[in-house]
Protein backbone atom coordinates (compact mmCIF):
# COMPACT_ATOMS: atom_id res chain seq x y z
CA UNK A 1 0.00 0.00 0.00
CA UNK A 2 1.69 3.36 -1.08
CA UNK A 3 2.39 6.07 1.86
CA UNK A 4 0.71 9.25 1.73
CA UNK A 5 3.20 10.86 3.33
CA UNK A 6 5.63 10.60 0.57
CA UNK A 7 5.46 11.25 -2.68
CA UNK A 8 4.51 9.66 -5.92
CA UNK A 9 6.73 11.20 -8.47
CA UNK A 10 9.96 10.94 -9.45
CA UNK A 11 10.14 14.21 -11.28
CA UNK A 12 8.12 17.64 -12.15
CA UNK A 13 7.79 18.92 -15.70
CA UNK A 14 8.81 22.62 -15.88
CA UNK A 15 7.00 24.24 -18.42
CA UNK A 16 9.48 27.45 -18.02
CA UNK A 17 8.36 31.26 -18.75
CA UNK A 18 5.61 32.42 -21.10
CA UNK A 19 7.67 32.71 -24.89
CA UNK A 20 7.43 30.92 -27.93
CA UNK A 21 9.63 28.35 -29.06
CA UNK A 22 11.04 30.34 -31.61
CA UNK A 23 12.23 33.13 -29.37
CA UNK A 24 13.90 30.40 -26.54
CA UNK A 25 17.36 31.39 -28.58
CA UNK A 26 17.13 34.58 -27.91
CA UNK A 27 15.77 33.91 -24.46
CA UNK A 28 18.59 31.95 -23.85
CA UNK A 29 21.02 34.28 -24.85
CA UNK A 30 19.58 37.05 -22.38
CA UNK A 31 19.25 35.23 -19.35
CA UNK A 32 22.72 33.60 -19.81
CA UNK A 33 24.19 37.25 -20.00
CA UNK A 34 21.90 38.45 -16.90
CA UNK A 35 23.25 35.84 -14.98
CA UNK A 36 26.77 35.89 -15.77
CA UNK A 37 26.27 39.93 -15.24
CA UNK A 38 24.51 39.15 -11.89
CA UNK A 39 27.57 36.67 -10.64
CA UNK A 40 30.75 38.97 -12.15
CA UNK A 41 28.82 42.54 -10.80
CA UNK A 42 28.69 41.08 -7.06
CA UNK A 43 31.86 39.30 -7.17
CA UNK A 44 33.46 42.47 -7.95
CA UNK A 45 31.52 44.22 -4.86
CA UNK A 46 33.03 41.77 -3.02
CA UNK A 47 36.39 41.97 -4.10
CA UNK A 48 36.28 45.96 -3.65
CA UNK A 49 34.90 45.78 -0.62
CA UNK A 50 38.14 43.49 0.69
CA UNK A 51 40.38 44.61 -0.89
CA UNK A 52 39.80 48.76 -0.43
CA UNK A 53 40.20 49.33 3.91
CA UNK A 54 37.64 52.33 3.31
CA UNK A 55 35.38 50.08 2.72
CA UNK A 56 35.11 48.37 6.20
CA UNK A 57 32.31 49.68 7.91
CA UNK A 58 29.23 48.01 8.83
CA UNK A 59 27.22 49.35 5.54
CA UNK A 60 30.02 47.64 3.38
CA UNK A 61 30.01 44.79 5.61
CA UNK A 62 26.14 43.88 5.21
CA UNK A 63 26.81 44.77 1.80
CA UNK A 64 29.32 42.34 0.73
CA UNK A 65 27.16 39.46 2.74
CA UNK A 66 24.38 41.01 0.53
CA UNK A 67 26.39 40.37 -3.26
CA UNK A 68 27.20 36.83 -2.27
CA UNK A 69 23.57 36.36 -1.24
CA UNK A 70 22.46 37.50 -4.26
CA UNK A 71 24.68 35.35 -6.32
CA UNK A 72 23.51 32.43 -4.22
CA UNK A 73 20.04 33.39 -4.76
CA UNK A 74 20.29 33.61 -8.75
CA UNK A 75 22.30 30.23 -8.97
CA UNK A 76 19.23 28.48 -7.48
CA UNK A 77 17.03 29.13 -10.40
CA UNK A 78 18.60 30.55 -13.23
CA UNK A 79 21.38 27.05 -14.13
CA UNK A 80 18.34 24.69 -14.13
CA UNK A 81 16.00 26.83 -16.50
CA UNK A 82 19.18 27.79 -18.92
CA UNK A 83 20.34 24.57 -18.85
CA UNK A 84 16.67 23.22 -19.27
CA UNK A 85 16.42 25.93 -22.00
CA UNK A 86 19.61 24.63 -23.69
CA UNK A 87 18.79 21.02 -23.89
CA UNK A 88 14.93 21.36 -24.35
CA UNK A 89 14.49 19.70 -21.30
CA UNK A 90 11.40 20.11 -18.43
CA UNK A 91 12.10 17.83 -15.88
CA UNK A 92 13.88 18.36 -12.25
CA UNK A 93 14.02 15.38 -9.94
CA UNK A 94 11.50 15.52 -6.41
CA UNK A 95 15.46 15.87 -4.60
CA UNK A 96 16.13 18.76 -6.85
CA UNK A 97 12.71 20.53 -6.70
CA UNK A 98 12.64 20.59 -2.81
CA UNK A 99 15.92 21.26 -2.37
CA UNK A 100 15.35 24.49 -4.89
CA UNK A 101 12.42 25.08 -2.66
CA UNK A 102 14.95 25.24 0.82
CA UNK A 103 17.90 27.56 -0.84
CA UNK A 104 15.19 30.23 -2.63
CA UNK A 105 13.39 30.50 0.63
CA UNK A 106 15.89 30.67 2.86
CA UNK A 107 17.87 33.29 0.47
CA UNK A 108 15.36 35.19 -0.18
CA UNK A 109 14.64 35.64 4.02
CA UNK A 110 18.11 36.99 4.02
CA UNK A 111 18.08 39.40 1.43
CA UNK A 112 14.98 40.38 3.72
CA UNK A 113 17.10 40.29 6.97
CA UNK A 114 20.11 42.02 5.30
CA UNK A 115 18.27 44.96 3.76
CA UNK A 116 16.92 45.59 7.35
CA UNK A 117 20.39 45.43 8.59
CA UNK A 118 21.42 48.00 6.63
CA UNK A 119 18.59 50.24 7.04
CA UNK A 120 19.39 49.95 10.91
CA UNK A 121 22.91 51.09 9.77
CA UNK A 122 21.63 54.11 7.87
CA UNK A 123 19.62 55.12 10.62
CA UNK A 124 22.48 55.33 12.91
CA UNK A 125 24.52 56.84 11.16
CA UNK A 126 22.54 59.70 10.52
CA UNK A 127 20.24 59.88 13.59
CA UNK A 128 23.00 59.52 16.22
CA UNK A 129 26.34 59.85 14.26
CA UNK A 130 28.18 60.64 17.67
CA UNK A 131 27.09 56.79 18.70
CA UNK A 132 27.93 55.39 15.57
CA UNK A 133 31.12 53.51 16.21
CA UNK A 134 29.71 51.79 19.69
CA UNK A 135 25.99 50.94 18.75
CA UNK A 136 27.52 49.82 15.09
CA UNK A 137 30.62 47.62 16.72
CA UNK A 138 31.62 44.11 15.19
CA UNK A 139 30.18 41.95 17.43
CA UNK A 140 26.47 43.56 16.74
CA UNK A 141 27.27 43.47 12.83
CA UNK A 142 28.17 39.90 12.99
CA UNK A 143 25.48 39.00 15.00
CA UNK A 144 22.77 40.58 12.71
CA UNK A 145 24.64 39.01 9.91
CA UNK A 146 24.26 35.12 11.66
CA UNK A 147 20.79 35.97 12.93
CA UNK A 148 19.58 36.62 9.56
CA UNK A 149 21.05 32.82 8.46
CA UNK A 150 19.77 31.26 11.04
CA UNK A 151 16.43 32.79 10.90
CA UNK A 152 16.23 32.27 7.68
CA UNK A 153 17.44 28.77 7.57
CA UNK A 154 14.88 27.85 10.40
CA UNK A 155 11.70 29.19 8.22
CA UNK A 156 12.72 27.77 5.23
CA UNK A 157 13.15 24.27 6.54
CA UNK A 158 10.16 24.37 8.10
CA UNK A 159 8.27 25.10 4.72
CA UNK A 160 10.24 22.60 3.27
CA UNK A 161 9.43 19.47 5.75
CA UNK A 162 5.92 20.39 5.61
CA UNK A 163 6.11 19.81 1.64
CA UNK A 164 7.94 17.18 1.67
CA UNK A 165 4.83 15.80 3.93
CA UNK A 166 2.95 16.07 0.81
CA UNK A 167 1.86 13.24 -2.12
CA UNK A 168 1.46 14.47 -5.64
CA UNK A 169 -0.59 11.74 -7.80
CA UNK A 170 -2.69 14.05 -10.19
CA UNK A 171 -0.15 16.05 -11.68
CA UNK A 172 3.26 17.01 -11.56
CA UNK A 173 3.69 19.59 -13.95
CA UNK A 174 4.37 23.33 -12.83
CA UNK A 175 3.36 26.25 -15.14
CA UNK A 176 6.63 27.92 -13.61
CA UNK A 177 10.53 28.08 -14.51
CA UNK A 178 11.36 26.72 -11.41
CA UNK A 179 10.03 24.86 -8.16
CA UNK A 180 7.74 28.14 -6.48
CA UNK A 181 6.55 26.74 -3.19
CA UNK A 182 2.75 28.24 -4.05
CA UNK A 183 2.48 26.15 -7.24
CA UNK A 184 3.77 23.00 -5.77
CA UNK A 185 1.15 23.25 -3.02
CA UNK A 186 -1.66 23.11 -6.47
CA UNK A 187 -0.27 19.99 -7.28
CA UNK A 188 -0.64 18.14 -4.02
CA UNK A 189 -2.93 15.45 -3.30
CA UNK A 190 -3.40 16.09 -0.34
CA UNK A 191 -4.79 18.66 2.14
CA UNK A 192 -2.32 21.79 1.89
CA UNK A 193 -4.25 23.81 4.73
CA UNK A 194 -1.54 23.31 7.41
CA UNK A 195 1.34 24.78 4.96
CA UNK A 196 -0.91 27.58 4.12
CA UNK A 197 -1.29 28.68 7.36
CA UNK A 198 2.13 28.10 8.43
CA UNK A 199 2.95 30.56 5.30
CA UNK A 200 0.21 33.42 5.95
CA UNK A 201 1.86 33.43 9.81
CA UNK A 202 5.45 32.76 9.43
CA UNK A 203 6.18 33.81 6.19
CA UNK A 204 3.96 37.02 6.64
CA UNK A 205 6.41 37.83 9.35
CA UNK A 206 9.49 36.94 7.89
CA UNK A 207 8.26 39.66 4.95
CA UNK A 208 6.14 42.26 6.81
CA UNK A 209 7.78 43.17 9.95
CA UNK A 210 11.80 43.19 8.44
CA UNK A 211 9.53 46.07 5.90
CA UNK A 212 8.17 47.65 9.06
CA UNK A 213 11.18 48.12 10.73
CA UNK A 214 12.58 49.46 7.22
CA UNK A 215 9.41 51.93 7.04
CA UNK A 216 10.39 52.82 10.72
CA UNK A 217 14.02 53.69 9.81
CA UNK A 218 13.53 55.16 7.10
CA UNK A 219 10.64 57.48 8.72
CA UNK A 220 13.25 58.67 11.39
CA UNK A 221 16.06 59.44 8.96
CA UNK A 222 13.14 61.37 6.87
CA UNK A 223 12.62 63.88 10.60
CA UNK A 224 16.58 63.72 11.04
CA UNK A 225 16.89 65.03 7.69
CA UNK A 226 14.00 67.88 7.82
CA UNK A 227 16.24 69.22 10.83
CA UNK A 228 19.11 69.65 8.88
CA UNK A 229 19.61 73.52 8.44
CA UNK A 230 21.99 73.31 5.14
CA UNK A 231 20.78 71.87 1.50
CA UNK A 232 24.48 70.23 1.18
CA UNK A 233 23.74 68.54 4.54
CA UNK A 234 20.77 67.32 3.76
CA UNK A 235 21.92 65.80 -0.12
CA UNK A 236 25.00 64.41 2.25
CA UNK A 237 22.57 62.42 4.27
CA UNK A 238 20.61 61.27 1.35
CA UNK A 239 23.33 60.59 -0.53
CA UNK A 240 24.40 57.98 2.36
CA UNK A 241 20.98 56.12 1.74
CA UNK A 242 19.71 56.53 -1.84
CA UNK A 243 21.36 53.32 -3.62
CA UNK A 244 19.61 51.14 -0.32
CA UNK A 245 16.77 52.80 -0.26
CA UNK A 246 16.62 52.06 -4.68
CA UNK A 247 16.95 48.17 -3.60
CA UNK A 248 14.52 48.38 -1.13
CA UNK A 249 11.47 49.74 -3.39
CA UNK A 250 12.80 46.89 -6.03
CA UNK A 251 12.84 44.23 -3.66
CA UNK A 252 9.31 44.63 -1.93
CA UNK A 253 7.74 46.07 -4.99
CA UNK A 254 8.54 42.47 -6.77
CA UNK A 255 7.83 40.79 -3.34
CA UNK A 256 4.69 42.92 -3.44
CA UNK A 257 3.19 42.23 -6.70
CA UNK A 258 4.28 38.73 -6.54
CA UNK A 259 2.78 37.90 -3.21
CA UNK A 260 0.03 40.44 -2.67
CA UNK A 261 -1.70 41.30 -5.74
CA UNK A 262 -3.55 38.29 -7.35
CA UNK A 263 -3.39 37.12 -10.49
CA UNK A 264 -6.23 37.17 -13.24
CA UNK A 265 -4.88 34.75 -15.15
CA UNK A 266 -5.36 31.13 -15.15
CA UNK A 267 -1.97 30.01 -16.04
CA UNK A 268 -0.58 32.96 -13.67
CA UNK A 269 2.02 34.20 -16.29
CA UNK A 270 2.42 37.50 -14.71
CA UNK A 271 3.50 35.67 -11.80
CA UNK A 272 6.09 33.72 -13.81
CA UNK A 273 7.43 37.13 -14.99
CA UNK A 274 7.85 39.22 -11.81
CA UNK A 275 9.49 35.86 -10.32
CA UNK A 276 11.97 36.40 -13.31
CA UNK A 277 12.34 39.58 -12.24
CA UNK A 278 12.27 38.97 -8.23
CA UNK A 279 14.96 36.50 -8.68
CA UNK A 280 17.05 37.00 -11.65
CA UNK A 281 17.06 40.77 -12.82
CA UNK A 282 17.35 42.38 -9.14
CA UNK A 283 20.10 40.51 -8.11
CA UNK A 284 21.49 42.00 -11.27
CA UNK A 285 20.78 45.92 -10.53
CA UNK A 286 22.00 45.79 -7.30
CA UNK A 287 25.69 45.82 -8.21
CA UNK A 288 25.44 48.80 -10.51
CA UNK A 289 22.86 50.68 -8.14
CA UNK A 290 25.40 50.56 -5.17
CA UNK A 291 28.37 50.96 -7.97
CA UNK A 292 26.77 54.00 -9.89
CA UNK A 293 24.99 55.57 -7.02
CA UNK A 294 27.95 55.48 -4.88
CA UNK A 295 31.06 57.54 -4.33
CA UNK A 296 32.98 55.08 -2.00
CA UNK A 297 32.31 52.14 -4.42
CA UNK A 298 34.01 54.54 -7.00
CA UNK A 299 36.59 55.60 -5.09
CA UNK A 300 37.53 51.95 -4.60
CA UNK A 301 37.37 51.18 -8.11
CA UNK A 302 39.60 53.58 -9.10
CA UNK A 303 42.07 53.08 -6.53
CA UNK A 304 41.81 49.57 -7.57
CA UNK A 305 42.73 50.68 -11.26
CA UNK A 306 45.05 53.22 -9.85
CA UNK A 307 47.20 50.38 -7.77
CA UNK A 308 46.99 47.94 -11.04
CA UNK A 309 48.47 50.52 -13.05
CA UNK A 310 51.34 51.31 -11.36
CA UNK A 311 52.23 47.37 -10.44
Amino acid sequence: MRKYNQSSVSEFILLGLPIRPEEQGMFYALFLAMYLTTVLGNLLIILFIRLDSHLHTPMYFFLSHLAFTDISFSSVTAPKMLMNMLTHSKSISYAGCISQVFFFLMLADIDSFLLTSMAYDRYVAICHPLHYNRIMNPTLCFLLVIGSWVLSSANALVHTLLLAHLSFFVDNTLHHFFCDLSALLKLSSLDTTLNELVILIIGSLVITLPFICILVSYGHIGVTILKIPSIKGIFKALSTCGSHLSVVCLYYGAIIGLYFIPSSNATNDKDVILAALYSLVIPMLNPFIYSLRNRDMKGALGNILSRTVSM
